[in-house]
């Protein structure tokens, strides 16, 4: 029986622990040949280390995978064309792309310092445009070759950049961003047969660790909360199968799989250009408007 995704190639950034290490196996294990990438940082984004990359590695290959390990900063240009490249160099050909590394500097808007907040945004936003936009030229050129391209672009944003979270305005407007550029993204590349998508998973990893209600979380609760839940959502994006599914963002855990839906216009009124009448229209609108739903979905 041919696996999910045989014969792929995917590069994973931020693979070599949590989620993006569940994703890399994940993807092996359905038959993929895997670029594990990762700095190998601190969760605040310090630091460097390329042993995280290589025991990923070392445990796809021990199933009987293919896989090969890189260290670069993909938040950096040159860095995210040298781990495209090594896809292509190492087997032809690119077929997905998971944009998974990120950090976090959690701190109160009124606490948050500018390297607090540029860090996150270079990680993040930066992290998901450069590696996208190497692969995304390569595929162009593809296209315009007359080979047939089916290419994924799997983004990872968040419940905290979707609905909001206290003490991660960082974090969460990135997060947000990503959503926004999965969007567009999935606009502008469907001419040459790229889907791009976002999994927002809710996941306890090494990034939540030490906040009170994760560690307090039952076994059951903490189980649906394992990186394997969002790592079938994105095995699955990463397939042929996916290719009618594009500029979507899916909430994913063991808790829930939602299909999360963006700004919709809502109640409309009259325009005025008299601030009397028109704040009398907004206060109407918004009592008619439901309220922002929250993290948790309620």
């Amino acid at each position: 029986m041919r696996l999910l995704c045989e014969g792929r190639v995917a590069v994973v950034t931020g693979a070599g622990r949590g989620i993006g290490r569940s994703e890399a196996l994940g993807l092996a294990a359905a038959g993929a040949l895997v670029v594990v990438n990762d700095l190998g940082g601190r969760s605040d984004g310090t630091g460097s280390s390329g042993e995280p990359a290589h025991e990923v590695v070392e445990e796809i290959r021990a199933a009987g995978g293919e896989a090969v390990a890189n260290g670069d900063d993909i938040s950096d240009w040159e860095g995210a064309e040298r781990l495209i490249t090594l896809a292509l160099t190492t087997y032809g050909r690119l077929d997905v792309l998971v944009n998974n590394a990120g950090v976090l500097r959690d701190r109160m808007l009124v606490n948050m310092t500018m390297e607090d907040w540029d860090q996150v945004m270079r990680v993040h936003l930066r992290g998901a445009f450069c590696p996208t936009r190497h692969a995304a030229e390569y595929w162009r050129n593809q296209s315009k070759a007359g080979a047939a391209v089916d290419a994924r672009v799997i983004n990872t944003s968040s419940s905290s950049g979707i609905y909001g979270n206290p003490g991660q305005t960082n974090y969460g407007t990135a997060k947000a961003g990503i959503a926004a550029f999965t969007i567009i993204a999935s606009q502008e590349l469907s001419r040459y047969g790229v889907t791009v998508n976002a999994v927002a998973p809710a996941a306890a990893t090494r990034l939540t660790a030490g906040l009170g209600a994760v560690d307090e979380l039952s076994p059951e609760r903490r189980d649906a909360l394992e990186p394997r839940w969002p790592a079938a959502v994105v095995t699955w994006l990463a397939s042929a199968e996916s290719a009618g599914v594009t500029g979507r963002v899916i909430e994913s855990s063991g808790l829930r799989l939602t299909m999360a839906e963006g700004w919709r216009r809502g109640p409309s009124g009259e325009p005025s250009d008299d601030p009397e009448v028109v704040g009398a229209v907004i206060a109407k609108l918004a009592a008619e408007s439901p309220a922002p739903e929250g993290m948790l979905g309620i």
